[in-house]
């Protein structure tokens, strides 16, 4: 049986060429051999991205498809991807943030894992997050990621560069304040339709130091709102729920709300009292830098 055609989204700004290079470099040395990428430009000049990816059209002898095009969606992230989705005639399509790095082997043990899965229509992987020159594996321990799982936990390591799945089965959903959660909805929603297979080995390597979402608080709060408001489920499971009102209480903490920080981090203690978020919300709310709790956190391969 020939091994189906993988078309891979890569949206970019165009803003950081050194890290497209080696995100579309990574993608184009997987050894596999039906391959196409196509670097969706959000906002940028799409000419200038053309050049930017100057002789990476081959890798390894092999000539691969490259095509870069400018967001026909709605502007920002979500709509970058669904350009691409769009875009592409294969049978699978992944994803790849233009900050982040595929390892070899990556795609062959995904789509292995998903062909073997009857009806099986979306794979994650673990991944390596990168973070101040130390690298933190972070797993699953299972190879199956279900609805339940990503309420109860956003599960970091079922992440956007790791996603794989049948063109057609799922779209971004654009309404997104910001790109926020964009990835989290998504694979809720497709573990909704199935579970997810999962490949619990590290073939990805996430870079935290780069991301333009980290400490961006009122847009990550509008994101968790969103989810919210969109997946009941969110606030039917104590330990989900009060992950993300500690996280709401801590992100209100950084923007310096004390009294919406104090709602949230009670209404967190009085769901789940062991919430490890509560007393860092406080503690940012009293004055700890709210960075370096993000700081100390990103080293163990950890968020918020």
């Amino acid at each position: 049986m020939s091994p189906p055609a993988v078309g891979v989204v890569v949206p970019t700004r165009g803003d950081r060429p050194s890290l497209l290079r080696e995100a579309v470099r990574g993608v184009l040395a997987q050894a596999y051999p039906r391959v196409s990428v196509v670097v969706v430009v959000d906002g940028g000049d799409v000419v200038a991205v053309r050049r930017q990816l100057a002789g990476l059209v081959t890798a390894g002898g092999v000539a691969r498809r490259v095509v870069v095009v400018g967001n026909r969606f709605t502007p920002g992230l979500p709509g970058a991807r669904n350009t691409g989705i769009a875009v592409l005639d294969t049978e699978f399509v992944a994803f790849c943030d233009d900050d982040d790095v595929w390892l070899p082997g990556k795609l062959a043990a995904q789509v292995v894992a998903l062909r073997a899965e009857p009806g099986g229509e979306f794979c994650s992987c673990a991944i390596e997050v990168e973070y101040g020159g130390r690298r933190v594996a972070r797993t699953a321990g299972s190879d199956r990621v279900t609805e339940a799982d990503l309420t109860r936990s956003r599960m970091v390591m079922v992440h956007s560069s790791t996603f794989l799945f049948r063109r057609g089965a799922v779209w971004v959903d654009e309404s997104a304040p910001a790109g926020q959660n964009e990835d989290w909805d998504l694979a809720l929603r497709a573990a909704g339709r199935r579970p997810l297979v999962y490949v619990d080995r590290p073939l990805v390597r996430v870079r935290w130091g780069a991301s333009a979402y980290v400490t961006r608080w009122a847009e990550r709060i509008a994101g968790l709102e969103w989810m919210l408001a969109r997946h009941p489920a969110l606030v039917r499971d104590r330990r989900g729920a009060a992950r993300v009102y500690g996280q709401l209480a801590f992100l209100h903490a950084a923007l310096g709300h004390r009294r919406e920080a104090a709602r949230w981090a009670l209404r967190a203690f009085g769901t789940r009292c062991g919430e490890p978020r509560v007393p860092i919300a406080v503690a940012v709310a009293l004055g700890l830098p709210a960075r370096l709790v993000l700081h100390r956190l990103h080293a163990w391969g950890h968020g918020i």
